[in-house]
Protein backbone atom coordinates (compact mmCIF):
# COMPACT_ATOMS: atom_id res chain seq x y z
CA UNK A 1 0.00 0.00 0.00
CA UNK A 2 2.92 2.26 1.12
CA UNK A 3 4.24 1.76 -2.17
CA UNK A 4 1.67 1.92 -4.32
CA UNK A 5 1.03 5.30 -2.90
CA UNK A 6 4.52 6.76 -3.24
CA UNK A 7 4.77 5.77 -6.86
CA UNK A 8 1.61 7.26 -7.74
CA UNK A 9 2.74 10.77 -5.91
CA UNK A 10 6.42 10.17 -7.98
CA UNK A 11 4.66 9.02 -10.95
CA UNK A 12 1.82 12.66 -10.58
CA UNK A 13 -1.18 10.77 -10.20
CA UNK A 14 -1.80 12.76 -7.67
CA UNK A 15 -1.14 16.77 -7.59
CA UNK A 16 0.72 18.79 -5.62
CA UNK A 17 -1.50 20.52 -3.11
CA UNK A 18 -3.77 17.90 -3.63
CA UNK A 19 -5.58 16.36 -0.68
CA UNK A 20 -5.73 12.89 -0.22
CA UNK A 21 -8.96 11.45 1.31
CA UNK A 22 -8.60 8.03 3.09
CA UNK A 23 -11.75 6.84 2.43
CA UNK A 24 -12.00 7.27 -1.10
CA UNK A 25 -8.44 6.17 -1.77
CA UNK A 26 -9.39 2.73 0.55
CA UNK A 27 -12.33 2.06 -1.98
CA UNK A 28 -9.77 2.74 -5.00
CA UNK A 29 -7.59 0.24 -3.74
CA UNK A 30 -10.21 -2.49 -2.08
CA UNK A 31 -8.51 -2.05 1.34
CA UNK A 32 -9.87 -1.18 4.42
CA UNK A 33 -8.67 2.47 5.96
CA UNK A 34 -6.02 1.11 8.78
CA UNK A 35 -3.05 0.27 5.89
CA UNK A 36 -4.72 3.59 3.71
CA UNK A 37 -3.85 5.15 7.04
CA UNK A 38 -0.40 3.58 8.25
CA UNK A 39 1.06 4.56 4.12
CA UNK A 40 0.18 7.84 4.88
CA UNK A 41 2.30 8.35 7.97
CA UNK A 42 5.08 6.92 6.17
CA UNK A 43 4.22 9.48 3.35
CA UNK A 44 4.51 11.84 5.78
CA UNK A 45 8.03 10.30 7.30
CA UNK A 46 9.27 11.07 3.55
CA UNK A 47 8.60 14.30 2.89
CA UNK A 48 5.58 13.37 -0.37
CA UNK A 49 2.76 14.48 2.35
CA UNK A 50 1.72 16.55 4.54
CA UNK A 51 -1.05 16.58 7.52
CA UNK A 52 -2.98 20.11 8.50
CA UNK A 53 -5.10 19.93 11.70
CA UNK A 54 -8.76 20.15 10.80
CA UNK A 55 -8.19 19.79 6.83
CA UNK A 56 -6.98 16.89 6.17
CA UNK A 57 -3.72 15.28 4.50
CA UNK A 58 -2.04 16.80 1.59
CA UNK A 59 0.44 16.09 -1.32
CA UNK A 60 3.71 17.57 -1.09
CA UNK A 61 5.85 16.78 -4.23
CA UNK A 62 6.60 19.82 -6.77
CA UNK A 63 8.58 20.36 -9.80
CA UNK A 64 11.21 22.28 -7.43
CA UNK A 65 11.13 19.28 -4.81
CA UNK A 66 11.93 16.85 -7.30
CA UNK A 67 14.72 18.72 -9.09
CA UNK A 68 16.31 20.11 -5.57
CA UNK A 69 16.06 15.95 -4.28
CA UNK A 70 18.00 15.32 -7.67
CA UNK A 71 20.58 17.52 -7.48
CA UNK A 72 21.24 16.18 -3.92
CA UNK A 73 21.63 12.98 -5.44
CA UNK A 74 24.05 14.08 -8.26
CA UNK A 75 26.09 16.09 -5.32
CA UNK A 76 26.43 12.88 -3.48
CA UNK A 77 26.41 10.26 -6.11
CA UNK A 78 29.18 12.01 -8.13
CA UNK A 79 31.74 12.08 -5.85
CA UNK A 80 31.50 8.48 -4.92
CA UNK A 81 32.34 8.22 -8.71
CA UNK A 82 35.26 10.21 -8.20
CA UNK A 83 36.38 7.92 -4.92
CA UNK A 84 35.49 4.71 -7.09
CA UNK A 85 37.61 5.82 -9.96
CA UNK A 86 40.58 5.80 -7.71
CA UNK A 87 39.48 1.95 -5.95
CA UNK A 88 38.09 -0.28 -8.19
CA UNK A 89 39.81 -3.42 -8.94
CA UNK A 90 40.16 -5.75 -12.17
CA UNK A 91 37.45 -7.47 -10.53
CA UNK A 92 35.34 -4.61 -9.94
CA UNK A 93 35.75 -3.85 -13.86
CA UNK A 94 34.88 -7.54 -14.44
CA UNK A 95 32.07 -6.80 -12.47
CA UNK A 96 30.04 -3.53 -13.99
CA UNK A 97 31.08 -4.68 -17.64
CA UNK A 98 28.52 -7.84 -17.20
CA UNK A 99 26.06 -5.29 -15.41
CA UNK A 100 26.78 -3.35 -18.97
CA UNK A 101 26.21 -6.64 -21.38
CA UNK A 102 23.00 -7.22 -19.31
CA UNK A 103 21.79 -3.73 -18.97
CA UNK A 104 21.97 -3.55 -23.04
CA UNK A 105 20.53 -7.05 -23.15
CA UNK A 106 17.48 -5.13 -21.21
CA UNK A 107 17.66 -1.96 -23.36
CA UNK A 108 17.46 -3.78 -26.09
CA UNK A 109 14.37 -6.28 -25.23
CA UNK A 110 12.72 -3.30 -23.49
CA UNK A 111 12.77 -5.39 -20.42
CA UNK A 112 11.77 -2.68 -18.24
CA UNK A 113 11.77 -4.56 -14.60
CA UNK A 114 15.20 -5.94 -15.21
CA UNK A 115 16.50 -2.67 -16.73
CA UNK A 116 15.06 -0.80 -13.57
CA UNK A 117 17.01 -3.53 -11.08
CA UNK A 118 20.17 -3.78 -13.20
CA UNK A 119 19.74 0.22 -13.03
CA UNK A 120 19.96 -0.61 -9.26
CA UNK A 121 22.55 -2.57 -8.88
CA UNK A 122 24.92 -0.45 -11.21
CA UNK A 123 24.72 2.46 -9.00
CA UNK A 124 24.97 0.19 -5.60
CA UNK A 125 28.07 -1.37 -7.25
CA UNK A 126 29.85 2.09 -7.85
CA UNK A 127 28.77 3.03 -3.90
CA UNK A 128 30.41 -0.20 -2.81
CA UNK A 129 33.22 0.17 -4.58
CA UNK A 130 33.53 4.06 -3.50
CA UNK A 131 33.43 2.78 0.49
CA UNK A 132 31.42 5.93 1.09
CA UNK A 133 28.98 4.60 3.78
CA UNK A 134 28.35 7.61 4.98
CA UNK A 135 27.40 9.55 2.01
CA UNK A 136 25.42 6.04 0.93
CA UNK A 137 23.57 6.87 4.31
CA UNK A 138 22.79 10.30 2.94
CA UNK A 139 20.96 8.36 0.17
CA UNK A 140 18.68 6.35 1.77
CA UNK A 141 16.20 9.17 2.09
CA UNK A 142 15.33 9.30 -0.84
CA UNK A 143 15.90 5.41 -2.83
CA UNK A 144 11.95 5.56 -3.15
CA UNK A 145 11.91 8.81 -5.49
CA UNK A 146 15.08 7.18 -6.85
CA UNK A 147 13.29 3.93 -7.50
CA UNK A 148 9.83 6.11 -8.42
CA UNK A 149 11.76 7.90 -10.78
CA UNK A 150 13.66 5.10 -12.96
CA UNK A 151 10.32 3.28 -13.35
CA UNK A 152 9.26 5.85 -14.88
CA UNK A 153 11.35 7.24 -16.88
CA UNK A 154 12.37 3.85 -18.64
CA UNK A 155 9.01 2.85 -19.40
CA UNK A 156 9.78 5.65 -22.17
CA UNK A 157 12.11 3.12 -25.29
CA UNK A 158 14.19 6.81 -26.03
CA UNK A 159 15.31 7.17 -21.99
CA UNK A 160 16.28 3.63 -22.31
CA UNK A 161 18.69 4.28 -24.89
CA UNK A 162 20.03 7.28 -23.68
CA UNK A 163 20.21 6.22 -19.97
CA UNK A 164 22.21 2.98 -21.17
CA UNK A 165 24.45 5.10 -23.08
CA UNK A 166 25.28 7.16 -20.18
CA UNK A 167 25.92 4.31 -17.59
CA UNK A 168 28.46 2.81 -20.91
CA UNK A 169 30.03 6.28 -20.50
CA UNK A 170 29.98 6.01 -17.26
CA UNK A 171 32.08 2.88 -17.10
CA UNK A 172 33.99 3.95 -19.28
CA UNK A 173 35.68 6.67 -17.21
CA UNK A 174 35.74 4.12 -14.64
CA UNK A 175 37.49 1.98 -16.12
CA UNK A 176 39.97 4.15 -17.00
CA UNK A 177 40.37 5.16 -13.93
CA UNK A 178 39.63 8.66 -14.95
CA UNK A 179 38.06 10.06 -11.28
CA UNK A 180 37.51 13.71 -12.78
CA UNK A 181 35.48 12.22 -15.98
CA UNK A 182 33.74 9.75 -13.58
CA UNK A 183 32.50 12.26 -11.70
CA UNK A 184 31.67 14.38 -14.38
CA UNK A 185 29.43 12.29 -16.15
CA UNK A 186 27.68 10.54 -13.42
CA UNK A 187 26.44 14.34 -12.07
CA UNK A 188 25.18 15.05 -15.73
CA UNK A 189 23.97 11.74 -15.97
CA UNK A 190 21.87 11.93 -12.65
CA UNK A 191 20.89 15.60 -13.63
CA UNK A 192 19.74 15.15 -17.27
CA UNK A 193 17.52 12.18 -16.23
CA UNK A 194 16.19 14.26 -13.07
CA UNK A 195 14.97 16.96 -15.47
CA UNK A 196 13.31 14.73 -18.12
CA UNK A 197 11.13 13.23 -14.83
CA UNK A 198 10.24 16.68 -14.27
CA UNK A 199 9.21 17.49 -17.31
CA UNK A 200 7.79 14.08 -17.49
CA UNK A 201 5.32 14.52 -14.64
CA UNK A 202 4.84 18.17 -13.79
CA UNK A 203 4.79 19.37 -17.57
CA UNK A 204 4.15 22.85 -17.91
CA UNK A 205 4.37 23.05 -13.97
CA UNK A 206 8.11 22.57 -14.68
CA UNK A 207 8.90 25.59 -16.89
CA UNK A 208 10.77 28.24 -15.41
CA UNK A 209 12.95 25.72 -13.24
CA UNK A 210 16.49 25.25 -14.32
CA UNK A 211 19.71 24.00 -13.20
CA UNK A 212 22.84 24.39 -15.95
CA UNK A 213 26.06 22.76 -15.40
Amino acid sequence: MHERLRRAIVAGRFRNGERLNERQLAEMLGVSTTPVKDAIRKLESEGLVRTEARRGVFVEFSARQALEMALGRAALESVMAHIAANRLSEADIAEMARLIDDMEHATAHSALEDLVTLNEAYHGTIHRISGCTYLERRLDGQRMYDHAQRIALLSESAERAQGFEEHKSIFEALAGRDPALAETRMRRHIVRSAKAHVRQVFGSDAEGLAYDE
